[in-house]
């Protein structure tokens, strides 16, 4: 503790209502960010002990100031810590890194034919979502076990618009077409609402409505309808028979904490309606002597702050103030949350299951994490380095015959890919095609923010392409006056080969390297080039979609989804309508003069 900071005197100052704390060094640096039922009480508690844990004398002997906020409540107090922490990311406080959103299916409900789709992000569109999902890939499995079911579409809206035909999906029986009127809307609300039952858990209801449907059929004499219907309801018989999992969890997430090797991982199984959704391992970062109570509690109040709660959350280690978040969770989720450290029967193995899985985990990021460190020093040898860089960004362009131009830069530390920090540029005003133009717009603007935010610079700079775009990268960096940044240019091998890359290196040598193909150090190469073009492509096809999500038929006052799924199948596409006169427009069933004039004037201005 520093001789000017007495931390007796502060607590004693201090209110005895709940609120939040926290600790500065003498830079003014958070050291810690924590909350309090009193605050008296608990930041005295850091000054009065006898001995504190290593961690905790390490992080008091630095501390130089204390600020509180003072709350209304301890839940208030638990929301605001953890906002605090996700801001401010402390030294030594828990952090929660992988935050990124889970996946939903969402069920639209503005649209005459509701489409059924992946969704990531803000809830904001109409309609229903279902899950969350631990990842992309359980939804798109969801998706395809509903596209056998029920068929409802799941075409993009522009896609779904411009169809005259049916498309592959319903030739291969995975879609009714409703966007050329193969099937009335009542059919399709049927399916559309078999679907969210089935999502909410409810396919036994599903089962029974089928099957009446089924009887019905086969006394009205309609043997063909019949058969479906039989087809359908085995089928679901099938999924219910692989995916029932226990009645006894309907609704709960399952969470196992293990420590070791210098890292903590959360690993959390995933139960909705009777279903396993599958797991996912988290990661946070943790002090060294964090245990595995700290690091569970800390990942319960941070993840279920961000994201839903289910009913139940079953523990491998009992956590402090688990009645406050049981409470703080509650109130958010509008229900009851039971935390519970499951110590005996089936709850006991499926915990059993968990911590076994955050184990494994932890083995395999330790594996990965030493192949990333022998990749780091191969590719310092590689370069010729001192040290193996500690930041490593990489860029890249890309277009579709100068359309839609879109650079990528991508980010790595010595733990690989920090997401957080990937940067798109949309680039304008460059001569299409001109890729020397394109990389040297994104540098520029890359540059010239870190200059004025005092942003990071890396440590090496790689660049998609031969010397020319390398030459840009060196002019830009000279232009800026950025030092310290060592530029390779990352060229692709003969056929475009993996393994056979020539890396160009920048300053007055020029030289180029032609390394092994087993070489580690290539390999982090090619790693992290092949991540800024993925990168740039996503971007890239994003934008370019954007100009084609509009139908020109849209907005014409008088023509809403069968008019223009008429127009578009009697002239066999959008260019057969634009083709049109006024009197073959007006000669579509459906469509009077006056609408076909409106028609002709919006297509032809």
């Amino acid at each position: 503790m520093t001789e000017a900071f007495d931390g007796k005197a502060v607590a004693q100052a201090l209110g005895a209502g709940p609120g939040v704390y926290r600790m500065l060094d003498d830079q003014g640096a958070v050291l810690y960010v924590g909350k309090a039922s009193s605050l008296r009480k608990r930041v005295g508690s850091y000054f009065s002990r006898p001995q504190l844990q290593p961690r905790l004398m390490a992080m008091v002997s630095r501390i130089a100031a204390i600020e509180t906020t003072v709350t209304r409540t301890e839940a208030e107090a638990l929301l605001l810590e953890n906002e605090l922490i996700k801001s401010l990311k402390p030294r030594y406080n828990v952090l929660l890194r992988d935050d990124k959103s889970y996946p939903w299916i969402h069920l639209a409900t503005d649209q005459e034919f509701p489409r059924l789709g992946f969704h990531r992000g803000a809830r904001g569109r109409a309609g229903r979502y279902f899950g969350p999902f631990p990842s992309a890939h359980a939804v798109r499995e969801s998706i395809d076990l509903l596209q056998k079911l029920f068929r409802v579409r799941q075409c993009e809206d522009s896609f779904f618009r411009g169809r005259s035909r049916p498309c592959l999906q319903h030739q291969i029986g995975r879609c009714t077409a409703p966007c050329v009127g193969l099937i009335n809307h009542e059919e399709y609300a049927r399916d559309v609402r078999h679907t969210a039952m089935f999502l909410d858990g409810r396919s036994t209801t599903v089962t029974g409505e089928l099957a009446a449907e089924m009887d019905a059929a086969s006394r009205a004499l309609d043997f063909e309808r019949a058969a479906l219907l039989r087809d359908q309801i085995a089928t679901l018989k099938q999924v219910q028979a692989r995916q029932f999992v226990s009645t006894a969890e309907q609704e709960a997430d399952v969470l196992g904490c293990a420590v070791g090797d210098g890292m903590a991982c959360v690993h959390a199984l995933f139960f909705r309606n009777g279903v396993s959704l599958g797991g996912r391992s988290f990661f946070p970062r943790a002090p060294a002597d964090a245990d595995a109570t700290t690091v569970l509690g800390a990942f319960v109040s941070q993840h279920y702050i961000e994201h839903p709660a289910p009913h139940l959350v079953l523990l491998s280690h009992p956590i402090e103030d688990d009645e406050l978040l049981s409470a703080a969770l509650s109130e958010r989720r509008g229900g009851r949350v039971e935390l519970r450290h499951a110590q005996r029967g089936e709850r006991a193995r499926l915990v059993e299951m968990a911590l076994r899985n955050a184990m494994q985990a932890i083995a395999t990021q330790k594996l990965s994490r030493d192949t990333i460190e022998a990749r780091w020093n191969s590719l310092a040898t590689l370069l010729g380095l001192e040290t193996p860089p500690a930041r490593i960004e990489c860029f890249d362009v890309s277009h579709i015959r100068g359309e839609a131009t879109v650079a990528s830069c991508v980010v790595f530390d010595r733990s690989g890919p920090v997401k957080a920090q990937y940067r798109r540029y949309n680039i304008d005003g460059v001569a299409p095609g001109d890729d020397y133009g394109a990389m040297r717009q994104a540098l520029q603007r890359r540059f010239r923010r870190a200059q004025k935010e005092h942003g990071p610079i890396p440590d090496l700079l790689l660049i998609d392409g031969g010397r020319g775009q390398l030459a840009q990268a060196e002019a830009v960096l000279s232009e800026l006056a950025v030092q310290g940044v060592a530029v390779v240019g990352v060229a692709k091998g003969p056929d475009r080969r993996p393994g056979l890359e020539e890396l160009v290196l920048g300053g007055p040598s020029g030289r180029a390297l032609r390394p092994r193909e087993d070489d580690p150090g290539l390999h982090l190469v090619q790693w992290v080039r092949d991540e800024a073009h993925r990168f740039a492509i996503t971007g890239h096809r994003a934008r370019r979609q954007k100009t084609r999500d509009t139908s020109t038929l849209e907005g014409i006052a008088g023509i809403g989804v069968r008019r223009r799924s008429l127009l578009l199948r009697h002239f066999g596409g959008l260019a057969g309508v634009q083709g049109a006169g006024v009197e073959e427009l007006a000669a579509v069933p459906g469509i009077d003069r006056a609408l076909a004039a409106r028609i002709y004037q919006a297509l032809h201005g």
